[in-house]
């Protein structure tokens, strides 16, 4: 993988599709169960506390919970995807195949975060779906959704990326996901908002990234959030401009991937 080396022809689409067919093939496994397991959530959380709690005065619990579980779902396997794309290509050593394409930094980074993003919102689409039939759903903004889910999808897809090539073994990448992804995707407000916190905590989500996106996204649905969409979506544009900055480099330097 050369920076000065162009693309050839439509390289980088080859790429892209052999990454969407890797998820495809075993979409039983990369979006069925994302789904169930989302749906689960949606069944179990609502079901205890539905008649508890209101949240903005107006919204059910359970409404309020599907936009949380979409995005939810969105992150985590546009990061997947990726991260585990590189690390059982490295892994496996096949990873070898694609360097020896004349394809650039860019394109695999088009390639994979491209594919990511494609799985991130097949899932999300199918969670919303299901859960469709559980609470009716509400789009106040449709573009405030689409904007989140793509900032969104490319953020994680592009940290997978680093993941990816960060990561020497599997457990190494079960690492990153359990203590960094999973507890900040689960404390961002998927399940409560943070009005609901006491005054520190509330200070410590504003520092979580993922927090803006859950409540971004949320905002398209119900025309109302925990702070200013705009701010979301400056705070997510940075975020994401930032790690796609850093997948990039690591991509063009072959980052423990070329010798």
């Amino acid at each position: 993988m050369m920076a000065g080396l162009p693309d050839a022809g439509g390289g980088w689409r080859t790429l892209l599709y052999k990454e969407v067919l890797r998820f495809w093939k075993v979409s039983f496994q990369t979006v069925a169960a994302p789904v169930l397991t989302a749906v689960l959530y949606l069944l179990i959380f609502g079901h205890v506390l539905e008649d508890h709690v209101k949240v903005y005065d107006r919204i059910p619990y359970t409404a309020f919970l599907v936009p949380g579980l979409v995005m939810m779902s969105v992150l985590q396997n546009a990061f997947a995807n990726s991260s585990s794309s590189l690390i059982q290509s490295k892994i496996m050593g096949n990873l070898v195949f694609v360097l020896l394409t004349p394809l650039s930094h860019r394109a695999w980074y088009l390639a994979y975060v491209g594919s990511s993003v494609a799985r991130g919102l097949v899932v999300g689409l199918g969670v919303f779906l299901v859960t469709a039939f559980f609470a009716r759903p509400q789009l106040a903004y449709p573009l405030w959704v689409l904007a989140f889910a793509l900032l969104g999808a490319g953020m994680l897809g592009s940290l997978g990326v680093v993941a990816g090539l960060w990561a020497e073994k599997f457990d190494q990448m079960a690492a990153f996901q359990n203590f960094i992804i999973m507890p900040m995707t689960f404390l961002s407000g998927v399940f409560y908002s943070i009005h609901s916190l006491p005054p520190f905590w509330q200070r410590v989500s504003h520092l979580n990234p993922f927090f803006y996106m859950i409540d971004g996204f949320r905002y398209g649905f119900f025309g109302v959030s925990d702070v200013s969409p705009w701010l979301s979506l400056a705070i997510v544009g940075t975020a994401m401009a930032v790690v796609a900055a850093i997948a990039l480099h690591l991509l063009r330097i072959g980052y423990k991937i070329r010798g």
